[in-house]
């Protein structure tokens, strides 16, 4: 199923509500004016609530698992809203709550 695709304006959050951006965007592939995410770099995590002594956290880092399987950017899928990603160190999913709309991928 067609899933937007995620760019540097989207908007991830890790399971806790801290932001999560890309760290490596493509450099070569633009939507909406800004360049797209791949799975091949991890995204840094800032102002994650889940702190010791409650938890395993704060979540620091994420990594999309499961992107596009169809569109490539440079060899390497695409984030996309539907993939699947995890966080680290506390192994939750990282949640995209808006992206642009105008390019879609699967």
């Amino acid at each position: 199923m067609p899933s937007p695709v995620l760019h540097m304006g989207a908007v991830v959050l890790c399971s806790h509500g801290g932001q999560a951006m890309p760290t490596a965007p493509s450099p070569v592939v633009f939507v909406s004016g800004m360049p797209v995410a791949t799975i091949a770099a991890p995204y840094a995590i800032a102002g994650c609530a889940f702190v010791p002594p409650g938890g395993n956290g704060p979540c620091v880092t994420g990594q999309w698992i499961v992107g596009s399987t169809q569109v490539i950017s440079q060899g390497q899928p695409l984030a996309i809203m539907s993939g699947t990603s995890v966080c680290v160190p506390t192994g939750t999913p990282m949640l995209p709550v808006s992206a642009q709309t105008l390019v879609l991928a699967t």
